[in-house]
């Protein structure tokens, strides 16, 4: 005889894990958009990775550079206190332009040495980063070589060329006579070439820094630009100037701001060659031979630095307000 009750309810089915338990809340329910929180600690710890590089950087670099700029208005031969600061306005600056005469030689160096800077050695490492990006047979080997100069100071690369460029013992006079047999050649000491011979050993080492960048900006580059363009139709040349050059803008403007600085702060190979004289006049080894040297005009050499300073300024502007655009985007 048929029951008139309820079903019964439909039996569990055990061909699946059971679902997983409700979990315990052991504490406290957090408000929604608020963060954990740190203890003391975590707080101290934050305070000395963010004061200790800060306070480094505001003594070290933003101090000194203010002092300059304050010391730039002033004549003092730092002896003596700061009672003895003498404040003379923009007189320094007239007198680095108008009656300094190394000033002009110095500025027109510096000016032949950025663009030697940014055409040679510039497009060459550009090019070494491109072979390089290939994968070829030995490219770690060939990078390290192409990289080991960046590694040499200035200072140690002026006198591994002077080996090179001596007049009498120097290896390229003596490849000359062998070859064309032609007279020993003066190249640090004759004013109207020795800035050209120094400008290949700085270039030497500014090669490997710049292939360095580029080559990893390349690593960088999306592989389906390239594969576009291949299909597309374009060449090897025309995927690199029309696609990959311009997705390299981050670093380009890299390579434009360490190019300027590398120009204007070039000091070392020219101060261990004849202290920028005879024709190797830099602003940054005036600046050197007027705050350190025997005349001591702290205030004169500061206003020399300043001018510098505002030269690379230019350049650091647009980089940032560069970057700062593309990343609003």
């Amino acid at each position: 005889m048929a029951s008139n009750g309820p079903p019964p309810p439909p039996a569990a089915r055990t061909d699946g894990p059971p679902p997983p338990a409700p979990a315990r809340r052991t504490g406290r329910a957090r408000r929604p958009g608020t963060g954990p929180r740190h203890g003391r600690a975590d707080r101290a710890a934050l305070a000395l990775m963010l004061g200790v590089p800060a306070l480094l950087v505001i003594g070290l670099v933003w101090l000194p550079a203010a002092a300059t700029v304050l010391l730039s208005f002033t004549r003092w031969d730092g002896i003596g206190g700061l009672d003895t600061i003498e404040w003379i306005g923009v007189q320094n600056y007239t007198d680095a332009f108008t009656i300094y005469p190394p000033f002009g030689p110095a500025l027109r160096n510096n000016l032949v040495w950025l663009a030697f800077l940014f055409t040679v050695p510039t497009l060459l490492g550009m090019l070494l980063a491109v072979l390089l990006d290939r994968e070829l047979r030995g490219g770690p080997v060939y990078q390290s070589i192409f990289y080991l100069p960046v590694v040499l100071s200035l200072a140690l690369i002026g006198f591994v060329w002077q080996l090179i460029y001596s007049r009498d013992q120097g290896l390229l006079n003596a490849f000359l006579a062998v070859v064309a047999d032609a007279p020993a050649v003066d190249w640090f000491g004759d004013p109207d070439i020795n800035l050209y011979a120094v400008l290949v050993a700085a270039g030497w080492r500014h090669t490997g820094y710049i292939m360095l960048l580029y080559l990893a900006g390349l690593k960088a580059v999306d592989p389906s630009l390239r594969e576009a363009a291949a299909i597309d139709g374009a060449g090897p040349v025309r995927t690199f100037t029309r696609v990959v050059f311009p997705a390299l803008l981050p670093i380009n403007l890299v390579v434009v701001v360490v190019t300027v600085i590398d120009a204007l702060r070039a000091f070392d190979i020219v101060w261990v060659i004849n202290r920028g004289r005879n024709g190797l006049e830099l602003i940054s080894a005036l600046v050197t031979s007027n705050v350190i040297g025997e005349a001591s005009r702290v205030g004169f050499g500061s206003a020399l630095a300043v001018v510098m300073l505002v030269i690379s300024l230019v350049f650091i502007v647009v980089y940032v307000s560069t970057m700062l655009r593309g990343a609003q985007r």
